[in-house]
């Protein structure tokens, strides 16, 4: 009997960061299991990285890289598909200039520091992310308001944790993992819940906001009002290191009255009063925000009012609070990527950088300028793209627009572990192995303070990792890089004194853990305090303070479309299952979740004559969509709450169907339903209506 080997690692079949050892035997990887010695998930792990040997097996895994043909997908050389890329490119820079190439990624698997140096040394300032929406838009936001990104700090027992718009045990985002969470409630924390939909943690709070969705910023404003008024803040904190409380002030007392708040946000005044108060006066306490507050028009000024309460209540980086994790150490991603390498004439040339200034700021566009480039040609023409770990026909605002915006360009290579509805309107595919298939120095793009060894446990086909990918089609194109992968890795590591076969064995670096560090430097901001009045959106001409603005499309500001669409469409809703719009050809996740799920109030759905189980129409002013219906009596009757992401890899024909369920039919990603600087898509927000599918 061969012996079965045992390899620590890292997933990333999520955000990422959850310690794994993967077990080998005959070269290949036959399960998976929590690593109880992981500083961050502490043996812990989610459906979706225990099910990462059905994805890396898959029998419709790409494995080798291909190219279109007439007679359809072609499997070709590793050589030859670099060489057909960087030819095109070299095509492209030198009839329309570099800017006319697009580059993007999803939510990412870490490699944004390879990403972004490919890019900037290609030196096209026109990468697109999901950041414009999806944690980057709040890093933004707090980089202009506190000067860092402002962690929980499950570590210290906060006594009080605001779970706002999120649910760890299912998403496990970013610097977060479920299992942190749940060990603070488990000590007694107090938890307020705030989220339109009654799920598994609202049930469990002490207090639960049932929130209007997209109204996250006015209910933020009103827990100021509350503080303000009940002079539940942190005077000394307030005096000495917030800019522009004053002003705030005013604007709090004036516009966000409680009874104005409530009349926005349908939660009652005293309970507002009752969180507000619970919040302030329970110390350590904490806030957790997820995407929902980000996928809106008011997308900064939520984050910026959110960082207010941190800071006016004294729980800014102080143990249990919100705090300013250190980093470990290693080179950082803003180093790696060589950002000063692109020639500042190309950054100018930054699609919306003059409109979306905070997302420019940030280096990355906001994806509705590019499809307007495409499909208009105006400021001036896209020609050709790179597209890496990314769905968009999928997962982005405006479906349609989308796919018609990338079925336009000249040329289209993707980076994927299989043919995707995206990856199927590419020139050439090109085979990525999953985190099971990689090396690299894990997380080292969070505000967690850890690094983290992923090692590979095994290779599968002709697949590379992505960060070779950008390397070797760098170096293609004159691009200085490393001669491997692990050489690039030995750099980052060059600041700790650690080769990467000594960080391999060590498993991970922290960051010594300090507080309060304002009291000797201030905050990285212009004026070295906390900028409730910023001073860099006032020198962008915008507001510099925060604010509620209505969504701009809702039944208060357009009653007339809301006669035929009167429902609210919350879109987004997770799952334990997938991670956005993958792992839907995975049959132990599938089987959890056969079909598109749309939750629907008792009541309402007896008006439509729905009942459980149905499949239902899903309509907007831009196209409609079709999911199974749940009812849920913990939603409001006039909100619908709905899952994104789908489509079906076993209908076998180039689109996948996807346009049957994907909830991207519906959402509008106009300009004038962004956020004004970040330029956030408005995925959460909407009018439908619905209807039983009669032909079902």
């Amino acid at each position: 009997m061969e012996e079965v080997k045992k390899v620590r690692t890292v997933c990333r079949s999520c955000h990422g960061g959850c310690g794994v050892i993967a077990h080998v035997k005959g070269g290949k990887v036959i399960k998976v299991e929590g690593d109880p010695d992981s500083p961050i998930s502490h043996g812990s792990l989610c459906s979706k990285g225990l099910a990462i040997t059905q994805l890396a097996y898959h029998p419709d895994r790409i494995l080798y890289p291909m190219k279109k043909t007439v007679k359809g997908w072609e499997r070709i050389s590793w050589d030859e598909a670099l060489d057909t890329i960087a030819g095109k490119f070299k095509e492209v820079k030198e009839q329309f200039g570099a800017e006319a190439i697009l580059i993007g990624q999803g939510t990412g698997r870490d490699f944004e520091s390879h990403f972004s140096r490919f890019g900037n040394m290609l030196g096209t300032p026109n990468m697109i992310t999901a950041g414009h929406m999806c944690y980057l838009s709040r890093i933004a936001a707090a980089l202009t308001t506190c000067g860092r990104h402002p962690a929980i700090d499950y570590g210290n027992n906060p006594k009080c944790i605001v779970m706002w718009g999120c649910n760890p045990l299912w998403t496990n985002p970013d610097e977060y993992k479920g299992v942190s969470f749940w060990g603070a409630y488990q000590k007694g924390a107090k938890l307020i819940v705030i989220d339109p939909r009654k799920g598994f943690l609202a049930k469990r709070a002490d207090l639960w906001l049932q929130v209007r969705p997209g109204t996250d910023a006015a209910l933020a404003m009103g827990f100021h009002n509350v503080i303000i008024e009940e002079e539940l803040y942190d005077a000394e904190f307030v005096a000495q290191y917030i800019h522009g409380w004053d002003a705030f002030v005013e604007r709090v007392r004036k516009d966000y009255p409680l009874n104005r708040v409530e009349e926005i946000t349908w939660v009652k005044q005293d309970l507002i009063r009752k969180a507000a108060r619970l919040y302030a006066t329970t110390k350590p306490a904490g806030i957790h925000w997820g995407v929902p507050t980000e996928q809106t028009i008011n997308c900064t000024d939520f984050t910026r009012a959110a960082v207010g309460l941190m800071a006016a209540t004294g729980n800014l980086d102080a143990p249990g609070g919100n705090v300013f994790h250190q980093p470990p150490g290693t080179r950082s991603i803003s180093e790696f990527s060589s950002h000063r390498s692109l020639p500042n004439e190309q950054r100018l040339k930054q699609l919306g950088g003059e409109q979306y200034k905070l997302a420019a700021r940030m280096t990355i566009v906001t994806p509705k300028c590019a499809w307007d480039a495409i499909l208009t040609g105006e400021p001036y023409p896209l020609k050709a793209g790179y597209l890496v770990g990314t769905n968009p026909v999928v997962s982005r605002g405006n479906a349609r627009e989308v796919y018609e915006a990338l079925s336009k360009l000249d040329f289209l290579a993707v980076s994927d572990f299989f043919l995707t509805p995206t990856a199927e309107l590419a020139d050439i595919f090109l085979p990525a192995g999953t985190w099971l298939e990689q090396n690299h120095v894990a997380d080292n793009w969070k505000f967690h303070g850890y690094v983290l060894a992923r090692q590979k446990v095994v290779e599968i086909g002709e697949c590379w990792q992505d960060h070779k990918i950008f390397m070797e089609l760098g170096k293609r194109m004159g691009q200085q890089w490393w001669d491997t992968v692990e050489d690039a890795l030995e750099w980052l590591l060059e600041p700790t004194g650690l080769t990467w076969e000594e960080f391999k064995k060590k498993g991970y670096l922290r960051g010594e853990p300090k507080f309060y560090k304002y009291k000797e430097k201030g905050f990285s901001t212009p004026t070295r305090k906390v900028e409730l009045y910023s001073t860099i959106l006032e020198g962008w001409g915008r507001d510099p303070l925060p604010k509620y603005t209505e969504i701009p499309e809702s039944p208060v500001s357009r009653p007339d479309l809301a006669e035929k669409f009167p429902y609210i469409l919350n879109s987004g809703f997770r799952t334990p299952t997938f991670f956005h719009s993958a792992n839907r050809q995975i049959p132990w996740l599938r089987e959890i979740r056969p079909d598109p799920i749309v939750e629907i109030h008792p009541e309402t759905a007896m008006k439509h004559g729905i009942q459980e189980g149905d499949w239902v129409w899903l309509e907007s002013p831009r196209g409609r969509a079709k999911e199974r219906a749940k009812l849920n009596d913990g939603i409001d009757p006039r909100v619908i709450v709905a899952e994104h992401g789908w489509w079906y890899p076993e209908i076998k024909s180039p689109d996948h169907g996807w346009d049957i369920s994907n909830i991207n039919m519906l959402t509008d990603n106009s300009h004038e339903s962004m956020d004004p600087v970040m330029g956030a898509t408005s995925l959460r927000v909407l009018l439908c209506n619905i209807s039983r599918c009669e032909d079902e």
